[in-house]
Order: C-alpha cells, then sequence, then structure tokens
C-alpha cells in the first residue's frame, strides 16, 4: 500500500472522518444521522465540517442519483500515524519509552497493560 501523505484535521473533523471509517461512502444525511445522539451538531455545522474535509482532500465527493455521495480518501491508519507521531515528537522528543514511562508514572498500568507490554518487547527483541 502506498504511503499517504498527512493530511491536518481537526477533532471535529476527526469525529465526522470516524463515521466514514465505520461505515464507508455515506450521503451527507446519512452521515448527520449517524452522529445523531453523539453530537450537537446542527446540520449546517455537519455540512459545513464535509466541505473543509473535501477541500484538505480528507474526503472525495461524487454525484449520486439524488445527492453528493462523500468516501474517505484518508486512512485511519494514515491519520493515527500522523497523529501519534506528532503526539510523540512534541511531548516526549519522538521517543516512546518516556511516554510509557509517564503513563507508568501517572496512571497506574493494569496488570493485562504490564503483561501486554512485556510481550510486545518480547517480540520486538525476537524480530531483531
Amino acid at each position: 500500500m502506498a504511503k499517504q501523505k498527512s493530511i491536518a484535521i481537526s477533532e471535529a473533523e476527526s469525529v465526522v472522518m470516524q463515521v466514514f471509517w465505520s461505515h464507508g461512502a455515506l450521503s451527507s444525511d446519512q452521515v448527520v444521522e449517524a452522529l445523531v445522539g453523539h453530537q450537537k451538531w446542527q446540520e449546517a455545522t455537519v455540512k459545513t465540517l464535509l466541505n473543509r474535509l473535501l477541500k484538505k482532500g480528507a474526503l472525495r465527493a461524487r454525484k449520486g442519483a439524488r445527492r453528493y455521495i462523500y468516501s474517505p480518501v484518508l486512512s485511519r491508519e494514515a491519520w493515527l500515524s500522523a497523529e501519534s507521531h506528532g503526539f510523540l515528537d512534541r511531548m516526549f522528543g519522538g521517543r516512546v519509552a518516556p511516554l510509557v514511562s509517564y503513563f507508568s508514572e501517572h496512571q497506574k498500568l493494569s496488570k493485562q497493560d504490564i503483561e501486554d507490554l512485556k510481550r510486545l518487547i518480547q517480540d520486538l527483541g525476537n524480530d531483531r
């Protein structure tokens, strides 16, 4: 799979993108319906967010029979990668160990978290 360019999207835009990543191609009415009960946004707000995402290249639109159908261009994996790398760079100098250390000191890790981390480290050691 070709690497996607990074597209910066806001927190509100990411909520809309989550709908597409879960459901695929949708009309604006379907996006509004999917967000009912989760967000207190008016239809106009959702359409504004759709237009922003179109302009950024995160979505594409094609003319359907009666309305536009939107589909994601930006994959969840590409967005997650860019967001997590940006977070690591800003907060921990791009290093994972200080991140884990911070959470172990400030937020108790469960036994399952610790076991998962041990397994991950073991697997990483075996790959080298």
